[in-house]
């Protein structure tokens, strides 16, 4: 590296140690600054010929009482500690300032440059949903029903969402009977399910209690969370950048089930108290939320009038399963080509038009040169595979989807939740004593559904056990497909999306055989009690780390 260009006095340099972890290095953070300084001053950056710390110092500590960066940075309470509340009157007081640099120094992009840590509390799975469909530029993380156990009741009542339009609705107590009987099935059936999977699988005496209980309770919570309905109660931990809140801000605004509008309006008010500037044109009442809304409503509008005239479209097919929709069949040659440009002076025309001709021993050297060296699945590959895409159809139950949906690298769209395409009974169910309970449980709720979603189609879809299926699609790239199929597949993961991701694979290698040499970490193999390797593993170290 170049030695640092930039000279600072020993004052300046004492004031910057507080805002910058280093004050010669190349390669810095920036610390113990507000989300909208960082993002204003980013922002600038982009148009400045000053380094960041000089432009922090010249443009926003000393020389600008607009900014009011001194209140907002100075803000202490008693304790020395940052005082939030101060802290934002003054940002308050400067707001002008900071939006005005974020809407005049780039586009919509600068909204990615501050971001925020929410946390959204008792809303239902199906609203995670939701929320997660907002993929770019957010991180969800959403309580597990493998680890925990959702039987627990608060004030004598189950935890799941009481929708309002249901409950104003001719439609209240049965909704509410069938949710407290699904949650009562699933409570009900946990410690003979227990005793089932210890009678099938009992521990081995060198291994670890903790790991085999462990592996235990995730394989009996597996087996049991079809029977909580959609209106299951859980918690999100999201950490998304202003851009990606200010959107999901907008659609959850224009969702139709009343929710998610609760949760837009709740999040924004949130956000806005500590990312202000990025939000802003997410509230209700601003101009360009106005402008989101008036397209959001006119073109759900000719999609639901264009559906409609096509009514005669064929009987839907229910069969369950993964299928190959569509690929494409010169996907060998893009990738191939795509392989030999970096290191190239080839148009990508002429290099596609090159592999067309080669040998297929040929081809085989080509692809080899981008896996022959991955040890493991995190070897990511190359670029290149991104130039071959795939289309899938699933149809599984919606416990599945759950899992797989959080891949954000791809496209995918979901159909209304409903009880029309069967429900997954586990192995480990099938033949028991429990087996009666478990579909009684799941007929009733069907019943139910049936009744409710004549009237009221996307509220019933609060009351669908996780069990039932559910049709979406993903259209992915190689590379995407390689990284899903390989991590859904290891031995830890729950039983139903491994057999989805090794369907995926299994599909592309006999469609492009080609590419089978991409899914080599692709675990295929089956698996009774598929977390007590990693669980055994988990508790060796913990044990190691006991003084």
């Amino acid at each position: 590296m170049i030695e640092d260009y930039e000279e600072f006095t020993d004052a300046q340099l004492e004031l910057l140690k507080r805002y910058v972890t280093n004050t010669s290095s190349h390669v810095f953070a920036l610390r113990n600054l507000p989300e909208v300084i960082k993002g204003a001053l980013f922002s600038r950056y982009s148009r400045s010929s000053l380094g960041l710390r000089a432009l922090l110092l010249k443009e926003f500590v000393t020389n600008n009482e607009e900014a009011a960066f001194a209140s907002i940075t100075g803000c202490r309470n008693a304790a020395g500690e940052q005082d939030a509340e101060e802290q934002m009157l003054a940002i308050k007081r400067a707001q002008n300032f900071y939006d005005r640099i974020l809407d005049g120094y780039g586009d919509d992009s600068i909204g990615e440059l501050g971001g925020a840590h929410l946390a959204i509390e008792n809303v239902s799975m199906l609203a995670a949903k939701v929320i997660e469909d907002s993929r770019i530029g957010g991180s969800p993380l959403e309580k597990s029903t493998r680890y925990i156990y959702f039987d627990q009741k608060v004030k004598g009542e189950y935890l799941f969402y009481r929708e309002p339009i249901l409950m104003t609705s001719a439609f209240r107590d049965t909704y509410l009977d069938t949710c407290n009987m699904l949650f009562d099935t699933y409570s009900k059936l946990i410690p003979p399910m227990t005793a089932i999977m210890e009678e099938r699988f009992p521990k081995d005496p060198d291994s670890s209690k903790i790991a085999y209980n462990s592996a235990l309770r995730a394989k009996v919570l597996d087996c049991l969370r079809g029977l909580l309905p959609a209106s299951t109660l859980t918690n999100m931990g999201v950490f998304g950048n202003g851009r990606f809140y200010e959107y999901l801000i907008h659609k959850l605004h224009c969702n139709n089930l009343a929710e998610l509008q609760d949760v837009g309006k709740r999040a924004w008010e949130e956000l806005h108290l500590v990312i202000p500037s990025f939000v802003r044109r997410s509230d209700i009442d601003h101009r360009t939320h106005q402008g989101f809304a008036k397209f959001d409503e006119a073109i759900k509008t000719q999609r639901q009038r264009i559906a409609d005239h096509h009514s005669n479209l064929p009987e839907a097919n229910t069969d369950s399963g993964v299928k190959l929709v569509d690929f494409e069949q010169d996907a060998v040659e893009k990738v191939s080509a795509a392989l030999l440009f970096e290191y190239s002076d080839c148009s990508l025309a002429q290099l596609r038009e090159y592999c067309s001709q080669q040998s297929e021993e040929e081809i085989s050297r080509i692809l080899d040169s981008a896996c022959s060296a991955r040890e493991n699945r995190r070897h990511k590959s190359p670029r290149a595979l991104e130039h071959a895409e795939f289309t899938f159809e699933i149809v599984a139950d919606f416990g599945i989807y759950r899992d797989l949906h959080r891949h954000r690298l791809l496209t995918q769209e979901r159909q209304l939740l409903t009880c029309n395409y069967g429900f997954y009974t586990p192995d480990e169910i099938v033949g028991t004593e429990i087996e009666s309970d478990y579909l009684e449980a799941l007929c009733k709720a069907k019943e139910v559904f049936d009744v409710i979603a004549e009237d009221l189609p996307e509220e019933a879809q609060y009351i669908v056990p996780m069990a039932f299926n559910i049709r979406w699609y993903f259209r992915v790239n190689l590379r995407a497909l390689q990284w899903l199929c390989e991590l859904r597949s290891s031995p830890a993961g729950h039983p139903g999306y491994r057999r989805v991701a090794q369907d995926m694979a299994t599909q592309v290698m006999a469609a492009v055989p080609e590419f089978e040499r991409f899914f080599k970490f692709v675990d295929f193999d089956g698996y009774e009690l598929g977390r007590l390797g990693q669980e055994q593993r988990k508790a060796e170290k913990q044990e190691a780390q006991q003084p």
